[in-house]
C-alpha cells in the first residue's frame, strides 16, 4: 500500500526542468530515503509532495487524494514537512515552537485546549524534550534543535512525515540521535517517513526503501539491499563504489569508492541489474 505517490510530475524553476515524468511512490508505514547527488532534484521532489513547490505538470496523490483539491488545512493535518534548515523567531521557548504544530487543528481565536496541552506533553515526552521545554530554542544543540522540529511535526498529528536533510550540519552523534528518533516513530506510532539523505550508509540503515535520483529521474527504487549496489551507485553518482554488508545492522555499507572519469556514465545507459 501506497501513501504517496506522483504521476507524471515536471518541475521546473523557471525555464528550467528540473524533474520530468517522475511516477514515484511512498510505501505507507515506512520509511523512505531519496539519494541523489547535489542538483539532481531531491529536495524539489519532496517540496513538490509537500506541495510547497508547484508543479508544471503531473499529480501528487496523497492516500489516493489529488492534493490540489484538498485545503492548507486538510493537507496540514495529513503531512508535515521540515525543511532543510529550519529557523525559529528568537525568544522562543521549546513548547512554544512545538506549540505551532497544534496550528491546522485549532478553531476560531487559536487558544490552546486541554486536548492541544496534552498532545504537546506527548510530543516533548516521546521526543525526550520534557527537561528542556522552556529552555529558548537559541539556547539548544544541533540535535536537540532538530529533536524540537520533529515534535512539532508530531503535535500536528499527521500520518506523514517529510524531512528535507535532518542530519545535515550535525556530528556523528547527533546524526544518529535523530535517526533512531524517527526509526522509533516509524516502528512504534506508525508514522510514514520520506527524507533526504546525503549519506548513503544512514540511508541504509535507517530505510525500508530508498529511491536513487539522478537528473530528475528514478534510476532505481528498492529496498537498501537492491538500491546500494555498485551497478546502482555508479549510475547514480558516478562512482565506483565497494558495498559490503554491515556486522552489526546486516545493512549494506559503501566502504570505499573512486571517481568515474566524465563520459564514462550516462545515465541508465550504465545501469545493469
Amino acid at each position: 500500500m501506497n501513501s504517496i505517490t506522483t504521476q507524471n510530475l515536471d518541475i521546473s524553476y523557471e525555464e528550467a526542468l528540473i524533474v520530468r515524468g517522475l511516477n514515484m511512490k511512498i510505501s505507507h508505514g515506512k520509511i523512505t530515503s531519496i539519494i541523489g547527488p547535489n542538483g539532481c532534484g531531491k529536495s524539489t521532489v519532496l517540496k513538490a509532495v509537500g506541495r510547497i513547490l508547484k508543479p508544471k505538470n503531473g499529480a501528487v496523490f496523497l492516500n489516493g487524494e489529488d492534493i490540489r483539491t484538498l485545503s492548507t488545512k486538510e493537507i496540514a493535518r495529513k503531512m508535515a514537512i521540515l525543511p532543510q534548515t529550519p529557523t525559529a523567531p528568537s525568544g522562543l521557548t521549546v513548547s512554544e515552537l512545538i506549540a505551532y504544530g497544534r496550528f491546522p487543528h485549532q478553531q476560531g481565536f487559536g487558544k490552546l485546549t486541554a486536548e492541544d496541552k496534552k498532545i504537546i506533553e506527548w510530543a516533548l515526552s516521546v521526543t525526550r524534550l520534557t527537561e528542556l521545554k522552556n529552555r529558548e530554542i537559541d539556547t539548544l544543540s544541533g540535535g536537540q534543535r532538530q529533536r524540537v522540529w520533529i515534535a512539532m511535526a508530531l503535535a500536528q498529528q499527521t500520518d506523514h512525515i517529510l524531512l528535507d536533510e535532518p542530519t545535515t550540519y550535525l556530528d556523528l552523534a547527533h546524526q544518529l540521535e535523530v535517526l533512531e528518533l524517527l526509526w522509533d516513530l516509524n516502528r512504534e506510532q506508525g508514522c510514514t517517513i520520506a527524507m533526504v539523505l546525503h549519506d548513503l550508509n544512514l540511508a541504509a540503515r535507517f530505510s525500508d526503501y530508498m529511491i536513487a535520483i539522478r537528473e530528475g529521474e528514478i534510476i532505481k527504487f528498492g529496498t537498501p539491499e537492491q538500491v546500494m549496489t555498485p551497478a546502482v551507485l555508479r549510475s547514480t553518482f558516478s562512482i565506483d563504489a565497494e558495498v559490503v554488508r554491515e556486522p552489526r545492522s546486516g545493512r549494506p555499507v559503501c566502504i570505499t569508492y573512486d571517481i568515474i572519469q566524465r563520459g564514462a556514465v550516462k545515465g541508465r545507459e550504465a545501469l545493469v541489474i
